[in-house]
């Protein structure tokens, strides 16, 4: 004869959905609703409960009772603290049946070696109940149900959290990786930017500038940039005598003012004005910077005295413009240290692949140089075969 497993079936010892009920001797002693004590004999008792029966009813049904469940063993007494709460009465017979509440592992176990060895026949020692609180006899309950029993819902929330498990794993190990790639492969520059090689208008003569240049900066070549203002005596210091340079000439010359103007030696963009409208300027200072518009940029960057191995020229690097989502390639030109004598810096300069607009010069790039393992080969290879 087949038999077919029945999968539903939960032992008592795992849920305590299924409870024994056994006539144990014993009494069971509390308080009243009037503070008084009442002690009843126990009808049956289980690992869920007890009833008693008092001929009339002395508690209410629903109520919470604290008291002792009291055993004789041998010649010794046995008592156990319970804590329970009247689920049904009989009001013809005052039987009372009760439900333990917040029972303690030590209860449970004295009670279930009272009930079993009381349904196998055994007598009950001190002994017994002694070697029985001294043993671990609990283990956590199996959780969870088969997959025969989970509704379809149930499998799809399983196996969608076990795919966000699989993926943020998945994810942390990639990010591992790519950090030890980072790490033992990839160079970062401390610092970069975008330069051109620009340009340097200077002051002629000893005297006050004013600037003619419009608000966009640009200006073509050999067009006038400022003007500015020197004196007589200024233009012809080192050309008068002895004679000439009496205070009375001297004063007449220095009064008299000549203007000069500067003009533009390229088609350039003025990227600063080094002295101020007005403001006097001495022979030779900087009065403006001006950038080429047609110049070729090209980018520097400075990596520390460590990476000096890493930073030979013609070494391969990419760097990333600001506003442009793909990183552009390049190469170093050459590599000097930042400063003249010794420094811990070494400053570079890279030639871009691709031609870069003169009007990014001075914004920030990040250039990195990455040493890893190279698959051009594989995919030229590839390509050959003609996959």
């Amino acid at each position: 004869m087949n038999t077919a497993l029945n999968v539903n079936v939960v032992h008592e010892s795992e849920a305590q959905r299924q409870h024994a009920r056994v006539k144990l001797p014993g009494k069971i002693r509390f308080l009243g609703a009037n503070r008084e004590t009442i002690e009843q004999r126990l009808i049956d008792v289980s690992a869920g409960g007890f009833s008693f029966a008092s001929g009339k009813p002395i508690v209410q049904q629903g109520s919470y009772h604290r008291g002792k469940l009291l055993f004789q063993l041998d010649s010794l007494g046995l008592a156990m603290d319970v804590e329970f709460q009247v689920r049904n009465l009989d009001p013809e017979t005052g039987r009372t049946g009760c439900h333990f509440h917040g029972l303690g592992a030590r209860e449970i176990a004295t009670l279930r070696q009272l009930i079993t060895s009381h349904l196998s026949g055994e007598l009950v020692t001190v002994g017994d109940v002694i070697c029985t609180l001294q043993r671990d006899n609990f283990t956590k309950a199996r959780k969870g149900k088969g997959l025969a029993q989970q509704t379809a819902l149930e499998r799809l929330r399983a196996v969608s959290f076990s795919l966000a498990i699989f993926v943020v794993g998945l994810g942390a190990f990639g990010l591992i990786l790519k950090q030890l790639y980072d790490l033992y492969f990839v160079t970062h520059a401390e610092s970069g930017m975008v330069s051109v090689a620009g340009m340097q208008v200077t002051m002629p003569r000893e005297g006050t500038v004013q600037s003619l240049v419009g608000p966009d900066g640009l200006v073509a070549k050999g067009a006038p940039i400022a003007s500015f203002s020197s004196s007589m005596l200024e233009m012809l210091k080192g050309h008068l005598n002895e004679e000439q340079l009496n205070p009375a000439n001297v004063e007449k010359l220095f009064t008299r003012q000549m203007q000069g103007t500067l003009t533009s030696p390229c088609d350039c963009k003025v990227v600063a004005q080094r002295v101020a409208n007005g403001q006097y300027a001495s022979k030779g200072e900087v009065i403006f910077e001006l950038l080429p518009r047609d110049a070729a940029a090209a980018v520097e960057a400075r990596f520390p005295y460590r990476d000096f191995a890493k930073v030979k020229p013609g070494t391969p690097v990419s760097f990333s413009v600001p506003g442009e989502e793909q990183p552009r390639r390049g190469k170093i030109l050459s590599s000097a240290l930042q400063d003249e004598g010794l420094s811990s810096d070494i400053r570079v300069i890279i030639q871009p692949e691709q031609p870069l607009d003169s009007t990014l010069a001075g914004q920030p790039v990040e250039v990195v140089i990455d040493r890893g393992p190279s698959y051009d080969w594989l995919i030229n290879k590839a390509v050959t075969a003609g996959l």
